[in-house]
């Protein structure tokens, strides 16, 4: 009977045997099914939330959100099987290294496949799930098809922007000439005391604009001078000091120490040291919102067929600017199409409008601006809920967080972190994302949105999950699921329960939170992406810190800390790891285990394992590399990182020079190259043959001789005055300027340039004089002019004109006229 027994035994768990191996068998496709469903139920809860939130019954749409909480908690859980499946089931080394190599292996194997066993299940789980809550919301709430833009989802080539509150360029300013001119003449002519001056108007009116404008255009009136800007929650000791530091700033000085209170703070400050509240009118607001709506067409003009239209879209922004720009952002993405702008037009809903107040007039507008983003930009956009108001963000750290999210989507030849740029830009070009600086290649620097946007963000993540915002206003969090978390305050005593949080930051800047609520992190959270503690009090890195196998992002940046743990190298999913502007000096060799790290972002580390970093093949930045005796050996395993975007190289001697140049020469994407010698008489000679198409920033300290060429073109050279010192660039044969927009004169000093045969002048549109200095140069051969201005030909001319002096012992010279085949003028010495 025993026999029998485990004979129909093994008869009924065949089948489940069976069943469970094609489940295991199956799972990569279940997989990559759910993440397209994924994409599908997020726009079907995006749907859903419009739905609500244009429901005017308060009861209804009270159920409605109830009913969309359900549906994203199921989005939740679809994110985390697929993210469990992607940790769980990779193939993992055994740590101990005594095993027996087979058992190992097939512990190891038997393992795998329970856990890919039990993520089969969890997919199947959720996909009923997220069929149900769907299925169920239609039954009670039934949704319209899709309507799609047909511009909505295209990205627009990148276009250099310009610094502004409201995202416009100064001259683009409508409305504000008359308080400007009145504010600018109050502070320059007005009484010497010293005079407070209030701009005062409702929210998007324009002040900040209009205080930007004029605190650029007077600012040097002054010796001291400063802007700086205060959220709706501030103390006045942050004030004080934030605003003695601008003003140390403009005389070049160091802050003063030992300013520990009020009273001295107030001292120090004291020491160095009307108004539009009516809407724009209809034509300012009509000029306003073309040059936003149409700033990507041919001629940059309102088309004859949406005139009207415009202005009736005009009218129900009520005047008001920020309401205007945003409106004029969103429709700059559309096709330009009559029917379109009408459908738009009439969803505005000039009846809501009116029955509401100016500001909630922008709040709506704003709304429309989130409702017609992409679902990845929302999401990015929604991610400045995390950072306090007013806040300028970093790009990079903005960029590389949205990465590590799963926001940025992959396309083909471009990186993440260029496609990341593009959203930014994207946010931008709609007028809900403001610039705060650029970088020296015009791409965003620092960013920030106005305080209106960042209200309606917090409206948005409030009922959503997607964030909390913690501050000494609010200690609670939420009772529902939240997924993102910023603790922002130094006496933070709640606790933060067991949502399954993604996203954590600590950005209080002071140490009060206490090192044991830090230590819970890798413990309670597990399932953490981004983990930032940029710019807080820690001194220690969290205890088990391995736990967090999902982390993609870890910041420690201007924290206390002095060193990192062995555990860090079993976060194999790590790609950002910042630990610029800490007490770190040394990098523990398990570093090295980090396959998918993208940037090692550090300041000098003494003792990194260089001579194994060349297997870390997704690297794109890495800490300077400092030369020593085992420099070739350093240099060619950083020759293996061919992903590098940035290369620092420290105290190069000669010996290792050729070494380094065979290595540049095999980097495809490197954008900045720094190199300095070990001290300034060291030679840099550089044999550099690959094109470098991608190199952006070059950076040589150390003593050049082999530079034979030199050519700044298309505004790589911005100043208005290009000065060549005695003894500079004794080599160079060849010079050309070409297309500099801003340079209206050259220098050259006797005894520079004292080898160049060669220079061309092309495209220079504010050069009117020859260049100083020219005459010094003995050994010039040709001098090329071409499409130069007028006044500059006819200096130079032959038959009279005055500075043809200057150029006439050069052997060869020749003017070229714009459209012309040949030279219009050939002279010069072997013409006499």
């Amino acid at each position: 009977m025993a026999e029998t027994a485990v004979s129909l035994a093994g008869k009924h768990a065949l089948p489940k045997i069976l069943e469970a191996i094609k489940m295991v068998r199956d799972l990569p496709k279940e997989v990559r099914d759910i993440t397209d469903e994924l994409e599908s139920f997020q726009d079907f809860i995006n749907d859903a939330d419009k739905v609500a939130e244009a429901e005017q019954d308060d009861g209804r749409r009270h159920r409605i959100k109830e009913r969309v909480m359900r549906l994203r908690e199921a989005a939740f859980r679809m994110e985390d099987v697929i993210d469990e499946y992607n940790i769980s089931c990779e193939d993992k080394q055994p740590d101990d290294p005594r095993c027996a190599a087979l058992l190992c292996e097939a512990v190891a194997f038997i393992k795998t496949q329970i856990l890919r066993l039990q993520s089969a299940y969890k997919i199947q789980d959720v996909k009923s799930l997220v069929r149900a809550e769907r299925d169920g919301f239609q039954s009670h709430f039934p949704l319209e098809p899709r309507l799609t833009s047909s511009r909505g989802n295209q990205d627009v080539t990148w276009q250099k922007l310009r610094m502004d509150p409201l995202f416009i360029e100064e001259n683009d300013v409508v409305g504000l000439d008359g308080p400007r001119d009145t504010l600018k003449n109050w502070l320059t002519k007005g009484r010497e005391k010293r005079t407070v001056i209030s701009v005062v108007g409702i929210p998007g009116v324009g002040k900040t604009t209009l205080a930007k404008q004029v605190y650029d255009q007077v600012r040097n009136n002054f010796d001291y001078y400063a802007l700086i800007t205060v959220s709706q929650s501030y103390s006045a000791e942050g004030l004080l000091r934030r605003l003695l530091d601008e003003l140390c700033k403009v005389k070049k000085e160091d802050p003063p120490k030992g300013v520990s209170n009020m009273e001295s703070l107030t001292e120090e400050v004291r020491n160095r040291c009307a108004t539009r509240e009516e809407p724009l009118t209809e034509e300012e607001s009509l000029k306003l919102f073309s040059k936003k709506a149409f700033q990507y067409s041919s001629d940059g003009d309102c088309p004859e067929e949406l005139k009207d239209m415009s202005l009736e879209i005009v009218r129900k922004c009520k005047g008001l600017p920020l309401a205007i720009v945003a409106i004029g952002g969103l429709l700059s993405q559309k096709d330009e199409s009559a029917p379109e702008w009408k459908q738009f037009s009439e969803n505005l809903c000039l009846d809501q409008l009116e029955r509401n107040s100016e500001l909630n007039s922008i709040t709506k507008i704003l709304g429309l601006s989130y409702d017609d983003l992409p679902i990845n930009l929302r999401s990015c956009l929604l991610y400045f809920g995390m950072y306090p108001e007013d806040y300028e963000i970093k790009s990079d750290r903005l960029i590389r967080q949205w990465i590590a999210e799963g926001f940025v989507k992959h396309e083909t030849g471009k990186t993440l972190e260029e496609v990341g740029q593009q959203y930014l830009s994207g946010l931008v070009r709609r007028s809900l994302v403001q610039v705060s600086s650029f970088k020296i290649d015009g791409k965003v620097n620092r960013c920030r949105v106005h305080d209106l946007i960042h209200d309606m963000i917090l409206r948005k993540v409030k009922d959503t999950g997607f964030c909390q915002y913690i501050d000494g206003r609010d200690q609670s969090v939420s009772s529902k699921i939240v997924r993102r978390l910023t603790i922002a305050t130094d006496d933070f005593s709640g606790s933060i329960g067991s949502s399954p949080i993604r996203t954590f930051f600590i950005i209080t800047g002071e140490d009060e939170v206490s090192q044991h609520l830090v230590n819970k992190i890798p413990t309670n959270y597990m399932l953490l992406k981004v983990l930032d503690f940029e710019a807080f009090g820690l001194r220690y890195v969290p205890e088990n810190l391995e736990n967090l196998c999902h982390l993609k992002y870890l910041s420690f940046r201007f924290t206390g800390i002095k060193s990192l743990p062995k555990s860090i190298g079993k976060l194999q999913n790590l790609e950002t790891l910042d630990i610029r502007d800490t007490s770190v000096s040394e990098m523990p060799e398990e570093i090295r285990k980090l396959k998918n790290l993208r940037h090692l972002l550090s300041d000098y580390i003494s003792s990194i394992q260089w001579k194994d970093i060349g297997g870390m093949t997704s690297l794109q930045e890495i800490p300077p590399v400092i030369i020593d005796d085992d420099g070739v050996v350093v240099i060619r395993e950083v020759g293996k990182l061919k992903q590098l975007r940035e290369l620092w190289v420290v105290q190069l001697s000669g010996k290792h020079e050729k070494t380094l140049c065979s290595v540049i020469n095999e980097m495809p994407h490197l954008e900045k190259l720094r190199i300095s010698t070990a001290d300034e008489s060291e030679v840099i000679d550089l044999y550099i043959t690959s094109p470098m198409s991608t190199l952006r920033k070059l950076d040589l300290s150390g003593t050049l001789t082999r530079l034979m060429y030199l050519c700044f073109v298309l505004n790589a050279y911005e100043g208005e005055t290009l000065h060549f010192q005695c003894g500079g660039f004794q080599k160079l044969k060849q010079l050309s300027l070409i297309s500099l927009d801003q340079l209206k004169c050259i220098l050259i000093d006797r005894g520079a340039l004292c080898s160049v045969e060669e220079i061309s002048l092309v495209g220079l549109s504010q050069l009117k004089t020859v260049p100083s200095g020219i005459q010094h140069l003995e050994k010039l051969k040709d001098l090329i002019i071409d499409d130069m201005p007028t006044e500059f030909e006819q200096r130079i001319a032959p038959d009279g004109g005055e500075d043809h002096w200057i150029i006439q012992d050069v052997p060869h010279v020749r003017i070229w006229s714009e459209d012309a085949k040949e030279p219009s003028h050939i002279f010069g010495r072997s013409h006499h």
